[in-house]
């Protein structure tokens, strides 16, 4: 609003304006009432719709609030023609021949029309989905078969509101909406909040997952080992049970001897790995939703924040997954599936800082994680590998100075 020069007689006090000579002209071309208005109507106008309003005398004058939003042009001595203009709210002072006055609100909305033809062509299925608008927001309301069919609804919707939302900036950027007073209505919002789902499936479905978490541990230790050696007690053959000199566990293996002090020994000895079941959970989650299942445990981890303080963070750990299932048409089900298997590892990570006496040992999660989309009917069964964990341990045994020859200590 533009300040009065200082030499004006405009004054304001309390919210009563001093006449002048340019508000007393734009007060007598306003509408001079005769006694009350009547009691404020409602009206609806959809963006870019026309509507007729007949009234029940002739028109003597008529006034909106704000011409951005709606326009009114009297057709005849009893009829305006209204249009709406842009999304947002105003209000309309109409003043008969008799001199009585009524003061209309009208509210203009975005037209649900279109939205609704394009659900209609977009799932001929589904006939309970109904349209409507709430100022610059679309409602979606009904019952639909599946989380699928109100998945694509809601996207629908927010493409309608991202072509409606380019073409109010086009039209504001042609017109002229700065110099309009300013915009009616605030579109900084994303289109997924100007877009309200209420849909809901008639029967919703339900999705068990039944899942098995295995760790393949693959250990393999092949051994042969032969030995001679001399013995000067007398004696007869006999056998025994000779040790494993690595594990220090018995092994087989031959051990014999004769009177003649000589003694022969060969052993050999192979070990293989396991399977061992970390999880075998069974997570039912209803369709578009998702489920969970964790089999661990917490720790908190200090972190520093603002002004010397330290806050504790949670960590989890263990055997987890997360799937979210939706059903599709045909009996398919659309699968996110992500399972995590993480430990907490022994070592740990040693920090120091300036100021602070000593050291803090942070513990380290190791994690191993995988995460995928898949589609499969009712019954099918997918696994996922690759999260290969490698420990080497390398342990040589050999004689002194000979296992350091080449070939011969090998």
């Amino acid at each position: 609003m533009a300040a009065a020069p200082a030499n004006s007689p405009l004054k304001v006090k309390g919210g009563a304006v001093a006449s002048t000579k340019n508000i007393a002209e734009r007060a007598d071309s306003g509408p001079r009432c005769s006694g009350e208005a009547a009691r404020p109507g409602n009206m609806t106008l959809l963006m870019g719709k026309s509507h007729l309003m007949r009234l029940p005398e002739p028109v003597r004058h008529r006034s909106i609030g704000n011409a951005g939003v709606v326009q009114a042009m009297l057709v005849s001595p009893d009829t305006l023609y209204l249009l709406g203009v842009d999304v947002g709210t105003t209000n309309m002072i109409i003043q008969g021949r008799s001199g009585a006055c009524s003061v209309v609100e009208i509210m203009v909305t975005m037209d649900p029309a279109g939205l609704q033809a394009a659900l209609g062509n977009a799932l001929p299925d589904e006939k309970h989905i109904k349209v409507s608008s709430a100022n610059e927001s679309f409602v979606l309301t009904g019952t639909v078969s599946d989380a699928n069919a109100m998945v694509r609804a809601g996207e629908l919707a927010m493409a309608f509101v991202q072509e409606t939302s380019r073409s109010l900036a086009r039209r504001g950027d042609d017109s002229g909406e700065a110099a309009r007073g300013g915009a009616s209505t605030d579109r900084s919002a994303g289109p997924e909040k100007r877009v309200i789902n209420l849909l809901s499936v008639t029967a919703p479905q339900q999705v068990m997952l039944e899942v098995k978490i295995a760790e393949v541990s693959k250990t393999l230790l092949e051994r042969l080992e032969g030995r001679t050696s001399l013995s000067f007690r007398p004696g007869s053959w006999t056998a025994s049970v000779a040790a494993n000199f690595i594990t220090n566990t018995l092994a087989s293996a031959i051990l014999a001897s004769n009177g003649r002090d000589r003694t022969f020994g060969a052993s050999s000895q192979k070990q293989d790995g396991l399977v061992r079941i970390l999880a075998e959970p069974n997570v039912m989650a209803v369709s578009g939703q998702e489920g969970s299942f964790l089999a661990g445990g917490r720790i908190f981890i200090p972190v520093a924040q603002d002004n010397n303080k330290v806050t504790l963070e949670e960590k989890e750990f263990g055997v987890g997954l997360k799937f979210t299932p939706t059903v599709l048409g045909g009996g398919r089900i659309n699968l996110r599936v992500s399972p995590e298997v993480s430990e907490v590892s022994r070592e740990g990570i040693g920090i120091s800082a300036s100021g602070f006496n000593g050291a803090a040992v942070l513990p380290l999660i190791t994690t191993r994680r995988a995460s995928t989309t898949v589609q499969l009917y009712d019954g099918q069964s997918f696994a996922i590998g690759g999260l290969i964990k490698n420990n080497l341990v390398t342990t040589l045994k050999g004689l002194p100075v000979l296992g350091e020859v080449p070939i011969l200590g090998a």
